[in-house]
């Protein structure tokens, strides 16, 4: 009894939900340390998939996208004149590029 899997490899994605996957870039110290390495760091929403975030980088950017990692950064409880709040969770792609490949963060789509 074999697992029917699904293909893997490129996906197509509308270009609406290009734009709704890639919300903003992360601009951070240690964002830009990694950019010297060819990597750059964008928030996407929590239930983009990595397949989903690679097609959406090389579709708006026209780059060819190496690989792709997220990390899930849970929300903090925060206090606010004496109440607890929480702060929103959200998650981040950090996606390598291609050798020759770059990204102007401060130009804009």
């Amino acid at each position: 009894m074999s697992v029917k899997r699904k293909p893997r490899g490129r996906i197509k994605i509308s270009q609406e939900r290009m734009y709704d996957i890639v919300r903003y870039p992360v601009i951070t110290e240690k964002s830009t340390l990694v950019s010297e390495h060819n990597q750059v760091v964008f928030r996407v929403p929590l239930n983009a998939t990595k397949p989903e975030i690679r097609a959406a980088i090389e579709g708006l950017f026209g780059v060819k996208v190496e690989g792709v990692n997220t990390l899930r950064q849970v929300g903090k409880t925060k206090r606010f004149r004496g109440r607890l709040g929480r702060t929103s969770d959200y998650k981040k792609a950090l996606v390598r590029l291609a050798d020759g490949e770059s990204i102007d963060i401060s130009s804009g789509l």
